[in-house]
């Protein structure tokens, strides 16, 4: 019998359209920021999509034309995030999504329109392609938030941008543009407001047309080409990360947040 694809939340969207499987974030009233179940959705999707021959590429978009994804969903913070329990589980959780789309083995595809941003960035720059409309918006605003970010993020950052450009995003935490998005490498190509259908059929057609083999290992070997030195400290990575999540700051810049006033942070 042949896979059917059905999502575990009515926001995450999900249909097979020839050999392209879509994953679409359908959570517009937030503009599409990601819910625990959101995050939850997306790898048994990928498990049905490796073992499915039909499927060549998977694309990942957002509903509505306002936004990619926004970030996380600020308002399950303080049950999913503030408890020093509930933070593993959902930085687990994340990392299991993100990893799962980053070693994929089929080609995966970013189709962009308006903001990106935060967790938006990450779900991009796990996936092997990125295109989008002209009047999108990119920013990591972790450094405003005070929250750690993980090193397979920082690490999928740095391979597409470099380590100069990375910093910069991250320590400033500022807005770009499309344009500028595609000059620092951060996406593949950009196209006019009314031209990304067209440019992703581009895509989905070539992709599904050439050799998957082929393709596949070509990613796999990119893959291999980037793989991180073993002498690299996770543990400490990982340590960081938490002090950065069970500190005052993170609660300063939450509230703040919610607050919708500037953060002032102490360093401690």
């Amino acid at each position: 019998m042949p896979t059917t694809y059905t999502s575990t939340t009515e926001r995450v969207e999900t249909w097979l359209d020839g050999s392209t499987l879509h994953i679409r974030f359908n959570n517009p009233a937030k503009h599409n920021a990601l819910s625990v179940d959101m995050w939850e959705a997306v790898p048994p999707l990928l498990d049905a999509a490796r073992e499915d021959e039909r499927v060549r590429l998977v694309v990942f978009s957002g509903a509505g034309t306002k936004a990619f994804v926004s970030g996380a969903d600020i308002s399950q913070f303080e049950d999913m995030r503030a408890a020093k329990e509930a933070v593993k589980h959902y930085e687990a959780m994340a990392e299991k999504t993100l990893t799962g789309i980053h070693d994929f083995p089929k080609p995966t595809l970013a189709c962009i329109r308006g903001y990106c941003i935060g967790g938006g960035v990450n779900v991009a720059i796990a996936c092997d392609l990125r295109i989008a409309s002209s009047d999108s918006v990119f920013s990591i605003p972790a450094a405003r938030l005070g929250l750690g970010y993980r090193y397979s993020a920082m690490k999928n950052l740095v391979d597409l941008v470099g380590p100069g450009t990375a910093k910069d995003l991250f320590f400033t935490a500022r807005r770009i543009g499309a344009d500028e998005a595609k000059s620092i490498g951060l996406i593949t190509r950009v196209a006019p407001t009314d031209g990304l259908d067209a440019l992703l059929a581009e895509y989905t057609t070539s992709i599904g047309e050439n050799a998957p083999l082929t393709i596949e290992t070509a990613k796999y070997i990119t893959r291999e080409v980037l793989r991180a030195s073993p002498e690299i400290d996770l543990e400490q990575c990982t340590a960081r990360i938490r002090g950065c999540f069970e500190s005052a700051d993170y609660t300063e810049g939450r509230t703040a947040f919610m607050e919708k006033r500037k953060p002032v942070f102490k360093g401690k």
